[in-house]
């Protein structure tokens, strides 16, 4: 059976547990350089270049265990080097590998660069300059 594709389906937000919601949005942006985030209802919205929003959601009373997540996000090689020196600046841990077993390297796959890092939250998050696969 071939895959197919979905015309017109595009995802709009997620939603990202975290101990504390506002806090774990303001660290993303900063982070990214991204702009400041909105408030919508009991969600703090991180807005993406292509219109997907992540909505960050205090869980619980901020003591609560939740799942880890991971967030890939697609980067030009100006803004991976922005966000890479930020990294390193603010002494984030990061890897090149998602098993966290190449510690302080970045990886190459297709051509492009790759660099995983963990939140607060324990939230894999990674930065990529080419599509995986591509």
């Amino acid at each position: 059976m071939g895959q197919t594709r979905a015309v017109g389906i595009q995802l709009d937000h997620t939603i990202v547990p975290a101990r504390d919601g506002e806090a774990s949005a303001r660290w993303l942006a900063d982070l990214f350089a991204m702009p400041e985030p909105t408030r919508f209802g009991p969600f703090w919205q991180v807005a993406t270049a292509n219109g997907v929003d992540l909505d960050f959601d205090t869980y619980g009373d901020g003591d609560d265990l939740f799942p880890s997540h991971h967030y890939a996000f697609l980067v030009s090689e100006a803004d991976f080097d922005a966000i890479f020196a930020r990294i390193r600046e603010r002494g984030i841990r990061h890897w090149a590998d998602p098993g966290r077993t190449r510690p302080d390297e970045i990886n190459h796959h297709d051509g492009g660069r790759g660099v995983y890092f963990a939140n607060d939250d324990d939230h894999l998050l990674e930065i990529i300059t080419r599509p995986y696969g591509g």
